[in-house]
């Protein structure tokens, strides 16, 4: 979205406030006449500049500031199944980058880069969403992302975004599929990226294993709202062993097919953004989602579920871009 339109959007939002003012208004002033009453507009037209100038500020921080303001969250998971090789073993959990949001500030970017890094970690998992609409998002941001680092390399999977579908100019899934794969190709050819469509790899210690295994976005009912469902977990599972990590973008997922069916102890996802909006620790996803940002536990099993870096529209307040660092430990 361009700044021009950011800048409007207060304007819009004035305008149907000042219309719907003057109605309400007209009616308790046409109410105040029949009982012989005179109200003053003076406390109407103030309450209007005072909200428009408000929603001014609060999009201009959302856009210049909100957007690139970036947490990074430390949690120790302990799990009796973690293996005593993997005692210590620093995951980071980055989804949502939506390079356009970086389109006029790559510098943003490559701090963020650089803060995931400076976390060293073992193994980076992405959970999807890498671009909003097409590959041409990644192609300026090539040398950025090339220069993410992690011992055991870089784990990801593709979200909703990652299948085009909100792309208007692909008029078929015969021309996403051939965008699925470009985007495919890009993250495991040029990037390095080890994609997971519905697959895994294994990370061994000595005699132990580590299982990483990811899905395709899978969007699920009762939750969020409808997008794609093109994870087939049961393929995902084949041959896995070990303690067992499951990426999968949408965290509707997680109640419908792993919570008490499989064994699969941490799940990572994103999709959700927590809605890019956080008032006082409350956020509008909480509506759409049962588990819409941090750490949820049933059992012994846990979500994980990231905000996200990057923005499907460019203002972020209070739900700021997050890394998340996971160190396992043994239970």
């Amino acid at each position: 979205m361009p700044l021009k339109l950011i800048l409007a959007a207060p304007l819009a939002l004035a305008l149907l406030w000042v219309a719907s003012v003057h109605l309400v208004w007209f009616f308790v002033w046409g109410l105040g006449k029949c009982f012989h009453s005179n109200l003053s507009y003076g406390p109407w037209k103030w309450t209007t500049i005072a909200l428009v100038l408000v929603s001014w500020v609060v999009l201009a921080y959302g856009y210049f500031y909100g957007r690139f303001k970036l947490d990074v969250n430390h949690l120790v998971y302990s799990h009796d199944e973690v293996p005593a090789s993997f005692e210590g073993y620093r995951i980071v959990h980055i989804s949502d980058f939506h390079l356009s949001t970086f389109q006029d500030s790559p510098k943003q970017l490559k701090r963020f880069v650089d803060s995931i890094n400076a976390q060293e970690p073992d193994l980076i998992c992405f959970t999807g969403d890498l671009v909003s609409l097409g590959i041409s998002e990644a192609e300026p941001c090539t040398e950025i992302l090339q220069a993410l680092k992690a011992k055991d390399g870089i784990a990801s999977v593709l979200g909703n975004h990652d299948f085009f579908i909100y792309n208007r100019d692909l008029k078929s899934w015969g021309e996403r599929n051939i965008l699925v794969e470009q985007l495919a190709s890009y993250q495991r050819d040029v990037l390095g990226w080890r994609l997971l469509r519905n697959e895994n790899f294994a990370i061994t210690r000595g005699e132990d294993t580590l299982s990483v295994m990811g899905v395709d976005n899978q969007s699920c009912k009762d939750q969020g709202f409808k997008t794609v469902a093109f994870g087939v977990l049961s393929k995902a599972m084949n041959e896995t062993k070990g303690f067992r990590l499951l990426l999968s973008h949408d965290p509707s997922h997680w109640r419908a097919e792993v919570v008490g069916k499989e064994d699969i102890p941490l799940t990572l996802s994103g999709h959700t953004h927590d809605a890019q909006i956080k008032i006082l620790g409350w956020s509008p996803s909480s509506l759409m989602f049962k588990e819409h940002a941090g750490l949820y536990v049933i059992g012994n099993q846990s979500l994980y579920v990231n905000v996200g870096l990057g923005c499907t529209f460019p203002i972020r307040v209070g739900a700021n871009a997050e890394i998340t660092v996971i160190e396992l430990k043994c239970k």
